[in-house]
């Protein structure tokens, strides 16, 4: 047998031997995405297989693939076809985030730890003259941050702004994956050292409103100074913001009705964005 076959080879394996990745940062939810995905698994089988490496005897960590396991058992199959390959622990990681990275829906928590994750894999490859088979060149002469931008099709500034997300406290973290806060002002409120962002969040919920990019700024410059207080929060965060408009609430519980059970806020929110997206396009209002 030549080395590539030996090196990897598609086998069925039992779903309780397939371990997900160690800080894997992409989440498998119960969205509209994923139940397309057992839908179709159901009519056709999985038809790319998962990727995974051997760890141990009987034992594999996926690579890729978390959501077409969830999807199998779901569907109450007992084993999956995995691509076994031999891989370092930074090669893992490195093609780790590149499968993941495809996914139509990606939250900001999930691309700010998958970038940090990859960005410390390719600085270890770096050190040691590893090529990036992804890229088609040498990491030699980039930093990895410029490596992942041009992967991505991002630039390298916005690399560092998702990785500097990391820094937040999950409450705040949360919020940005929810829309509530946007992404330029949590970067500036990820400076803050954790005690203050727990001060910070609690004067956002206290008051319902997150902090403009100015406001944010401001914020943080404020963080180093003795008088960074409750109050200073209130006052700031209480302030009008430039052409500041009233926003359209709905509370979800006027909503719920509308929509089946198990629906999520999110699973409400995408739904209502897409009926309102093709409700403009029938009317000539949007492209």
């Amino acid at each position: 047998m030549r080395r590539d076959d030996q090196r990897q080879a598609v086998k069925n394996i039992p779903l309780e031997q397939l371990k997900p990745f160690k800080n894997h940062p992409f989440q498998v939810r119960d969205d509209e995405e994923f139940r397309r995905l057992v839908e179709s698994i159901e009519i056709h089988g999985v038809i790319h297989p998962a990727v995974a490496r051997q760890i141990g005897e009987d034992c594999y960590e996926l690579i890729s693939g978390h959501r077409r396991k969830a999807a199998c058992e779901v569907l109450g199959y007992s084993e999956m076809p995995v691509l076994v390959q031999s891989m370092t622990d930074d090669e893992a990681v490195v093609n780790m985030v590149d499968a993941n990275l495809q996914r139509e829906t990606i939250l900001p928590s999930e691309r700010a730890f998958a970038y940090k994750m990859k960005l410390v894999a390719m600085s270890h490859q770096g050190r040691k003259g590893f090529t990036s088979a992804q890229l088609g060149r040498k990491c030699v002469g980039k930093e990895s941050r410029e490596l992942i931008a041009e992967q991505v099709g991002q630039s390298r500034n916005q690399i560092s702004r998702y990785i500097r997300l990391t820094e937040l406290i999950p409450e705040i973290l949360e919020m940005v994956d929810n829309r509530k806060m946007a992404l330029n002002p949590a970067v500036s409120i990820s400076y803050l050292d954790k005690k203050q962002q727990k001060l910070l969040y609690k004067v956002m919920v206290a008051l319902k409103a997150t902090p403009s990019i100015s406001q944010a700024k401001a914020i943080r410059e404020k963080a180093s100074e003795s008088d960074f207080t409750e109050d200073y929060l209130v006052c700031i965060l209480s302030e009008k913001k430039p052409n500041q408009r009233e926003p359209m609430i709905v509370e979800e519980e006027e909503i719920k009705q509308y929509f089946p059970s198990h629906y999520n806020s999110e699973q409400m929110h995408n739904t209502i964005l897409l009926l309102i997206r093709n409700w403009s396009k029938k009317r000539g209002y949007t492209q």
